[in-house]
């Protein structure tokens, strides 16, 4: 009996051995399979070891300086050199702050008004308005401590040298208070920057793998091929194929939209129907990306591990959804450009948030529907290919 069962258990394993042969035989044939099992996460490392970071730097900054003297002008030179800020903008008047705030130029505006430096001479309170982009509350919370330390730490300087001039009395200590305000997302909620992102990001996941999957599947069990053999021609075959997609899509918009706005309470600012517009393009992008990952995958498993690996995981961390982009190296802030979740997601919050129009919004639409014609464009003309 003994030695019925060590048959058994050396039968056993043999069999195991067999199977684990086979199955590293079919790996080492399929090298998709290896591509995206070692070139993958290789890839992600390196990417996300770069862009996955919440350091706030290179802040974009707006000054307006309406004093105009040494005290003023070393005030700005102070916060830029901290390596926090880069000062891209100066404007004369306040009211032109809102135009790079809105358009996302800056991100934090600093309004030194007019006696700023008398006052600090004559020992007087000087006031120095601060203007931040709330919208992502993580970084204006972030932008706002960082300029509150410059400006704190820029007053104990003016102090120190007041102090050893020996000039005025101890009633009379020149000091500077920062006034903070906050623009397009006041109570600094994080929900109201992170659901529009979600609901991009949800939208892209489901019309993008639903229609990689739908058509993969086809060409698994066979369907695909009896389509190809009757007398449909290929463009109708691939409308027929992406028509309930592009519904579905649009279901999903309106769902998503709204359970951000009533269900998390996010403020809609901007224009409904413009926003919808703008999800059409974000939705032929997506579309194009399914399509265009039907013609790689062979199998379900190929395509949504290509999808999950190639796709979804480096736009989550390289469009802004994660981590801000102007936090990254300048290597692969130009990657980004390449996302086009970076796009919409510009989109999506500044209408959400900031009530922006397509005046405001037109580059980031032209960008989305240059990349959506790209892609879509490509992506047809290799499933034809494939059907040829």
């Amino acid at each position: 009996m003994v030695s019925g069962m060590g048959k058994n258990n050396r039968r056993s394993i043999g069999i195991i051995k067999r199977i684990v042969a086979k199955e590293f035989q079919q790996f080492r044939q399929d090298k998709r399979m290896i591509l995206v099992s070692v070139a993958a996460p290789l890839l992600q490392v390196l990417l996300f070891g770069y862009a996955a970071t919440t350091d706030a730097t290179s802040i974009t900054l707006v000054s307006c300086d309406m004093d105009r003297t040494m005290e003023s002008r070393r005030l700005i030179q102070q916060t830029v050199n901290t390596g926090y800020f880069v000062h891209r903008y100066s404007c004369e008047e306040p009211v032109e702050i809102d135009g790079y705030l809105d358009g996302g130029e800056a991100s934090i505006a600093l309004v030194i008004p007019k006696g700023f430096g008398r006052d600090l001479l004559a020992g007087e309170t000087s006031h120095v308005g601060v203007i931040v982009d709330g919208a992502d509350a993580s970084s204006a919370n972030i932008s706002m401590g960082y300029i509150s330390q410059i400006v704190g730490s820029y007053s104990r300087k003016i102090l120190a040298e007041y102090s050893h001039r020996g000039s005025g009395s101890a009633q009379s200590v020149p000091t500077i208070l920062p006034e903070p305000r906050i623009w397009f997302n006041p109570e600094l909620k994080s929900a109201n920057y992170m659901v529009p992102g979600v609901v991009a990001m949800v939208l892209m996941v489901i019309t993008m793998t639903l229609t990689a999957l739908g058509i993969v599947k086809e060409r698994e069990i066979g369907t695909l091929e009896q389509l190809m053999v009757t007398p449909i021609r290929p463009y109708e075959l691939i409308l027929g194929k992406l028509i309930p997609f592009i519904f579905i899509g649009f279901i999903d918009v309106v769902v998503v939209l709204a359970v951000a706005r009533f269900w998390f309470g996010v403020p809609l600012v901007g224009n409904l129907w413009l926003l919808f517009g703008l999800c059409a393009i974000f939705i032929l992008t997506t579309l194009g990306l399914g399509l265009f990952i039907s013609t790689i995958a062979r199998t379900q498993q190929q395509a949504m591990l290509i999808a999950q690996f190639f796709f979804l995981m480096p736009f989550i961390f390289l469009s802004g959804f994660a981590f801000p982009i102007h936090n990254m190296p300048e290597p692969i802030q130009y990657v980004t450009y390449l996302i086009p979740l970076r796009y919409f997601l510009e989109i999506i919050r500044g209408v959400f948030l900031k009530g922006s129009t397509l005046g405001h919004l037109w580059p980031q639409a032209l960008a989305l529907g240059l990349f959506g014609a790209g892609i879509l464009t490509l992506s047809v003309a290799r499933f034809q290919k494939k059907l040829g």
